[in-house]
């Protein structure tokens, strides 16, 4: 890991205390990801409500699945898609979905599809989609409000994504049976 802490309870910044407390009783303990944020509280605090929105947001669990790990794939994140991989199993997301976003192959089904597919665009266009691309996203049965949502997520899906990045954040525990490596193209 590069210079930063994994901050736990005691070497935490004294704002971050009560953001790692929260992470203990959702999460059942700090994950790593949480305890490199805490350097930062406000980073930590923004995270945490990111991820409280991105749960209320008008997405079940499987389309939730495919935006973060869409993300995380694109993203090559060595520590989200082994997390995400553990969160969509707590989340009764199907193995065949998971393992179809880890490895970049076709989806289950269309409509799956076209949010993976739209959500790539505004990550590789950097939200400068075209009218192509919003027609097919609202015709897979989507509107304005998911558009909205999925750049919700890139938002949650950034801080994580690079902070994991330069921090090399280590691997959970519980997430170590689902490590994983972007493999490169052929």
């Amino acid at each position: 890991m590069n210079d930063f802490t994994l901050h736990d309870l005691k070497s935490a910044p004294e704002e971050s205390k009560p953001l790692l407390e929260k992470s203990c009783r959702v999460f059942g303990m700090i994950p790593g990801l949480h305890a490199v944020m805490a350097e930062a509280p406000g980073v930590l605090n923004a995270y945490q409500t990111l991820h409280e929105l991105v749960m209320v947001s008008s997405f079940d669990n499987d389309e939730r699945t495919v935006v973060w790990q869409s993300i995380n794939v694109e993203h090559a994140c060595h520590y989200c898609v082994p997390a995400h991989t553990g969160i969509a199993k707590s989340m009764q997301v199907s193995d065949g979905l998971n393992e179809a976003l880890r490895n970049e192959s076709p989806l289950p089904n269309a409509k799956l599809e076209a949010l993976r597919t739209f959500t790539l665009a505004v990550v590789r266009k950097r939200g400068k989609v075209s009218r192509e691309d919003l027609d097919a996203f609202y015709a897979a049965g989507y509107g304005n409000r998911q558009v909205m949502e999925v750049i919700l997520i890139l938002s949650q899906k950034v801080m994580s994504n690079y902070i994991n990045h330069i921090a090399e954040t280590p691997i959970d525990e519980p997430f170590k049976p689902f490590e994983w490596k972007k493999e490169k193209p052929a």
